[in-house]
């Protein structure tokens, strides 16, 4: 055995899960058992399901089980199933790799994940319970055998970023693993998992419903017995080792509903889906008539991680007569339901069917009709009557209801009454199609939507600026799948439904659309050799250059003809092989706006300015970025955006050097200033005028408006200005003798 043994480096995403597993903090480790179990109870599936066609894989080992085996000495627990087993390559790509393409997105969950819930549910949604072992294991050996062949492969690993690769022996096919137990911590979350209480309960909580038995090797003391089997007097004791079965395994949907609770739903929920949230609803019901069934189906709390991918694998579980044949019907029920989990249970059906004679049996085409029409009654009453759960469901499947609206024409109705939209309505609420027609104006005609990348940019729209203005309500399709359910949405209650970012835009009565239809025409016609020309220089984007009816402050935005794809759904098809078409949008022109007069002026004084060719094109730029678009030169446009900038500084400083040579002029129309002297030569004067203080208030009252009304001659003697003054004093003299009297008081 030493002699092959090879030692591998697990792959880089596999060594950071692990590292993840055993350094973590999460105190409930028990989980792990579930995992293994879990594991083990679907390669028993798989036998049972690759039987059908090769029946000799379970000769001789007829008994399908999963036993576990302790040993508290030894610290190992070791847990075995005769199930379908792996072959040494199947080892290395099960076991040495994760192969799913969210293993990435796993470990940064786990990361994030703050409580030891969050955990559990992310290791069962991503499918790699098997290394949840190292949380309770510092060493796991796994001996496996492929039914259908002799060789045997044992794999072990201590989790430190490597693991060894032998030959080894089993008499049978089916798998063993062996962990090598940490030592017992509770304060960590390691209990004693050789104790067969602790595993008989960690089993009944997570397992119980397992259709395999679980069995148990358990050790007991009884008092020893003599011939005639009473216990002997020396009180002395054996110890019996007997196997005991620690799940019920009885099927949970042969069960009356009102007989099971809530918690074993959960619980058998948790067991086929790998998701540890319970589900948000369950739906139990038997059929019988022509065709007799039995299903149990559940309704998630939440999506996992891959539901709209296209690899997503889904469906139900299809038993014959209590014997699953199927682990993934997917004719059971159409692709837009696959976040539907559960199984179906058919008396009808034959044990060998194939996936082909599956898909044109009568008898799975009627079971898929009923468990639609059952599924989405069940969502409509949850609708009417569970608003808060359906609008928690919505958030996570919506997406999957609107898918079907473009492939379930059966129940196209059906659908479209349990789809919601945002809304210009309200900023919050999303409304359905029968809330928006109630509140249509009366004179509305059609359904406005827009469609756009996330609400933000769809309310922010200038394609929506007329209908604000006028109050008219808009529904905003912001999901990618928004684009391909519209392609199948024409009408609803006999009203069209009309893109805001399509066509010509009327809104209002029948008088104000002829109105503004009129002044648009006359507006066009006055403007038709500049539309041209700015068309002639955007020919290679710009099919057609007009003038808009839905624009009041924006200059321009772009749209398309009526049948055009959005720029939403010719960027996705771009992505695609091959890419998609590129089409050539319509300009419009706000006919009101600053910019668009401007521009008129410099055409009027010169039509071959080449400036309003530039012009054009920053105006088609900028309504690329307005509806998130992207501009096919972006050097070009950031030149001409750079050289208006620069001019424009430039007017600004032309404009700021000819104000500075007008000031001079100003100053000697106000000329304030000349004034100022005059009161410092009277502060000169000032002594003399002491002795008649009474003198200065009145003498200088009367001088200025005198000296304004002589203002015109004062510039040739100015220098005489001091005369003036002597006058000024003595101006007052009807007041002179006051002035006396004072002076010979002193």
């Amino acid at each position: 055995m030493t002699a092959s043994m090879e030692t591998h480096s697990f792959q880089a995403e596999t060594k950071q899960l692990l590292d993840l597993m055993i350094r973590s903090l999460y105190t409930n480790k028990e989980i792990f058992l579930r995992e293994l179990i879990s594991n083990a109870s679907d390669a028993l599936d798989r036998l049972r399901f690759e039987a059908l066609t090769v029946p000799e894989l379970m000769t001789g080992d007829e008994k399908l089980e999963i036993r576990l085996s302790a040993d508290s000495s030894a610290r190992t627990l070791t847990i075995v199933d005769n199930g379908i087993g792996m072959s040494r390559q199947e080892v290395m790509d099960n076991i040495g790799t994760i192969a799913k393409s969210g293993s990435r997105e796993l470990m940064e969950k786990l990361k994030e994940s703050k409580t030891a819930d969050e955990v559990h549910e992310l290791i069962g949604q991503f499918g790699v319970g098997f290394y949840s072992a190292f949380m309770a294991a510092d060493t796991v050996t796994l001996i496996t055998r492929r039914a259908g062949e002799e060789a045997a492969t044992r794999w072990e690993s201590k989790g430190d970023g490597e693991y060894t690769l032998a030959e080894a022996e089993r008499p049978g096919r089916g798998t063993t693993i062996t962990l090598h137990l940490k030592d017992v911590d509770t304060d960590a979350g390691l209990e004693d998992f050789t104790d067969q209480w602790v595993i008989s309960r960690i089993v009944k909580r997570y397992s119980d419903f397992v259709t395999y038995p679980i069995i148990n090797k358990e050790q007991r003391e009884e008092p020893e017995k003599d011939e005639e089997g009473k216990p002997t007097q020396d009180g002395k004791t054996v110890t019996v080792v007997e196997d005991k079965t620690l799940n019920s395994m009885k099927p949970i949907w042969t069960r009356p509903e009102d007989e099971v609770k809530d918690d074993e739903y959960a619980e058998f929920y948790k067991h086929i889906s790998h998701d540890w949230t319970p589900p948000m609803k369950h739906l139990s019901f038997q059929a019988e008539g022509r065709i007799e069934y039995q299903t149990l189906l559940f309704i998630p709390a939440q999506a996992p991680y891959d539901l709209y991918y296209l690899a997503y694998e889904y469906g139900l579980q299809l038993y014959v007569r209590r014997v699953m044949v199927m682990d993934r019907c997917e004719d059971l029920l159409p692709r837009h339901l696959r976040f539907v989990k559960g199984l179906v249970d058919s008396a009808d059906l034959p044990l060998n069917i194939s996936r082909q004679r599956l898909q044109e049996d009568r008898h799975i085409t009627q079971i898929r009709k009923w468990l639609t029409k059952k599924i989405l009654d069940t969502l409509s009453q949850m609708q009417s009557e569970e608003e808060e759960q359906y609008l928690k469901f919505w958030e996570h499947f919506g997406k999957s209801i609107k898918e079907g609206l473009s492939s379930d024409f059966d129940n196209k109705d059906k659908l479209l009454s349990l789809t919601l939209f945002a809304s210009s309505h309200d900023p919050e609420k999303l409304t359905t199609l029968d809330g928006y027609v109630e509140r249509m104006k009366d004179d509305q005609e059609k359904i406005y939507y827009i469609t756009g990348e996330s609400r933000s940019m769809a309310e922010n729209s200038p394609h929506l600026e007329t209908f604000k203005e006028k109050g008219y309500e808009v529904l905003y399709l912001i999901d990618p799948v928004d684009e391909l359910m519209i392609q199948h949405l024409m009408d609803y209650k006999d009203k069209k439904l009309k893109s805001v970012g399509k066509g010509t835009v009327e809104l209002g009565t029948k008088e104000e659309k002829e109105k503004e239809s009129k002044a648009i025409k006359e507006r066009e016609e006055e403007l038709k050799d500049l539309l041209e020309l700015l068309q002639k220089r955007l020919d290679e984007e710009i099919k057609w250059v007009r003038l808009s009816t839905r624009l009041t402050t924006s200059p321009a935005c772009l749209v398309g003809a009526e049948h055009d794809y959005s720029p939403q759904l010719e960027k996705l098809l771009q992505k695609g092989k091959g890419g998609g078409p590129k089409q050539r949008r319509i300009l419009e022109l706000n006919p009101k706006h600053e910019i668009l007069h401007k521009i008129e002026e410099r055409f009027r004084k010169d039509k071959d300015d080449p400036i309003l060719g530039d012009y054009g094109e920053l105006l088609m730029g900028y309504a690329m970025l307005a509806e998130g678009s992207e501009i096919p030169d972006t050097v070009r446009f950031n030149q001409l955006l750079t050289e208006i900038l620069v001019a424009r500084m430039d007017s600004r400083d032309q404009e700021r050097a000819a104000v500075k040579k007008a000031e001079p002029e100003k100053p000697e129309a106000k000329k304030p200033e000349p004034k100022k002297p005059e009161p410092k030569k009277a502060e000169a004067k000032k002594p003399e005028a002491k002795k008649a203080e009474t003198k200065k208030p009145e003498a200088k009252k009367p001088e200025p408006k005198k000296a304004e009304a002589k203002k015109p001659e004062p510039k040739k003697a100015e220098a005489k200005k001091p005369e003036p003054k002597k006058a000024e004093a003595k101006k007052p003299e009807p007041k002179k003798a006051e002035g006396e009297k004072a002076e010979g008081e002193k």
